[in-house]
């Protein structure tokens, strides 16, 4: 294995690390269900997908999910959480990656950090509606939520809370992107994303 591919995997753990411990200071935002966490896991996956390419982004938001579920377990006995918080990632990061490649700049990082936005808000309350609030509910041998209380669950709690989740991760990422800015070009120029 090139010194390269091995630095590529060492940089994917401990940006993999750096997502779990993150992953455990999670707080809810009063206004929305106690069940819908912010944290700031998703920050090491963007680096991820920014410097090293779109798959590193995806591979910490799944090692992050994996290592979260086998040391937390999950309430339903079956990982919904984690493939939800898995997807959210994944909706959240690759528009990012998209137009940051596109435009290597703050107002680059900025367009991908709002289109992230929206693509995880609307993507989740779509996925939402037809699947995990269902397996959540399954799982639990719970009634499932139907009808006019789901779509008021999904416009009144998922919607909102994942915008404003968007828009929380989006100034803390703009922090740490001022930063490590230089680093950052230092990583692309190692792993050959020179747009």
């Amino acid at each position: 294995m090139s010194n390269l591919r091995l630095r590529y995997f060492m940089n994917i753990g401990v940006l993999s690390s750096i997502s779990i411990v993150l992953m455990l200071f999670n707080f809810p935002l009063p206004p929305f269900p106690s069940f819908l966490q912010v944290d700031f896991s998703d920050v090491p996956a963007l680096l991820a997908a920014m410097t090293m390419g779109p798959v590193a982004g995806i591979l910490v938001e799944l090692l992050k999910n994996i290592l979260d579920w086998l040391l937390s377990g999950s309430m339903t006995g079956v990982p919904v959480g984690h493939m939800a918080n898995f997807t959210t990632g994944v909706l959240f990061i690759i528009p990012v990656y998209f137009f940051y490649s596109k435009i290597q700049s703050g107002k680059g990082l900025v367009i991908g950090l709002l289109a992230g936005t929206v693509s995880m808000a609307v993507g989740m309350s779509l996925l939402n509606y037809v699947l995990f609030l269902p397996m959540y509910t399954l799982f639990l041998g719970m009634e499932p939520v139907k009808g006019d209380a789901l779509t008021d669950m999904i416009v009144l709690g998922i919607l909102p809370f994942n915008l404003v989740k968007g828009v929380i991760v989006m100034i803390v990422t703009m922090i740490v992107f001022r930063n490590i800015r230089a680093w950052m070009a230092q990583q692309c120029l190692k792993y050959n994303r020179t747009y």
